[in-house]
């Protein structure tokens, strides 16, 4: 049998997202050349590999047997890659980044620090919540990660380099927004714009409110930062955001930061590591990179103060 290991990445991406579509954005291929290298496999091999059902795939008994061993040789085939970028120095090689939405109100800044001083490196980047970070480091689709809220698991390793501070947000025009001070008790009787389950700040809040043996009134649900400051603009209600994420809104006074007891909730950001695998040089520069900034961002500390 003659297949490859493009085909053995490109079977493997099918089948952890049962999705061609999926598959092809990840890799940057069309649907039909994912499609094409899929049936190839299965021609090769002589065994059907995917049901399709319904709208869903699912991986026939050949075909989980076939994801196992190709999730393990492209692991080793990443480790190689890795191995042999510490020969070449930082000439070449690609970076694999997840990090949580919130974070790319800083990072790209840190990122076109690196590719200035690294221009051989190709930066790989995923923006997904926080869920999605942990799963692409679990499933080792990523080789440094940024969440603001580690994971407890002893196969990571967790280090932080920034302050994350949280804040509330009204619109100017709310009944609350001339408060000099507001008790944490009076967010009860609000309305709460939330983001998704799945999200940092959703958990941190929850915990928060928990902790304090305080309710809070669900509004929308929204799937990202812009989102959530965009429906608290418009009258929706308040929300939590973090302080990072708010610099332009603050400066055209189109949203204002509440004063409310027991906030900002000062929170951290982490850079994520797998103990078991070897960093490339690479992802080395770039994790100390980060961990230079171990101070917090200037503009979210003259926003907190502001508030």
């Amino acid at each position: 049998m003659n297949y490859t290991l493009r085909q053995l990445r490109i079977f493997e991406a099918v089948a952890r997202y049962a999705s061609i579509s999926r598959a092809a954005a990840e890799l940057h291929l069309t649907q039909p050349a994912v499609s094409m290298q899929v049936k190839q496999l299965e021609e090769q091999i002589g065994l059907p590999l995917i049901d399709q059902i319904g709208k869903r795939l699912c991986l026939t008994e050949a075909g989980v047997e076939l994801c196992r061993h190709a999730d393990r040789l492209t692991t080793q085939v990443v480790e190689l890659n890795a191995a042999m970028d510490q020969f070449r120095g930082l000439e070449r090689g690609v970076l694999r980044l997840a990090v949580v939405s919130t974070a790319i109100y800083f990072l790209p800044k840190m990122i076109a620090a690196f590719t200035q001083r690294h221009p051989g490196v190709r930066i790989s980047l995923q923006v997904v919540n926080r869920d999605a970070v942990l799963t692409a480091m679990a499933d080792n689709q990523a080789d440094l990660a940024v969440t603001g809220q580690p994971p407890e698991h002893a196969d990571i390793t967790a280090h932080h380099f920034m302050d994350n501070p949280l804040v509330v947000i009204a619109a100017p025009d709310h009944p609350l927004a001339l408060a000099s001070k507001i008790k944490l008790a009076q967010l009860e009787e609000e309305t709460l714009l939330l983001r998704e389950p799945g999200s940092g700040t959703r958990a941190m809040i929850e915990r928060h409110f928990a902790a304090n043996k305080l309710a809070y009134r669900p509004g929308c649900e929204l799937s990202s930062n812009e989102a959530l400051k965009q429906a608290v603009q418009a009258g929706l209600g308040i929300g939590i955001v973090p302080a990072q994420t708010l610099e332009l809104e603050l400066e055209t006074q189109r949203l204002v930061v509440l004063p409310v007891q027991g906030f900002p909730i000062i929170r951290q950001w982490y850079i994520l590591q797998r103990r078991d695998k070897r960093p490339s040089t690479a992802t080395e520069a770039f994790r100390a990179l980060l961990l230079a900034q171990r101070v917090a961002n200037g503009s979210a500390s003259r926003i907190v103060h502001a508030a």
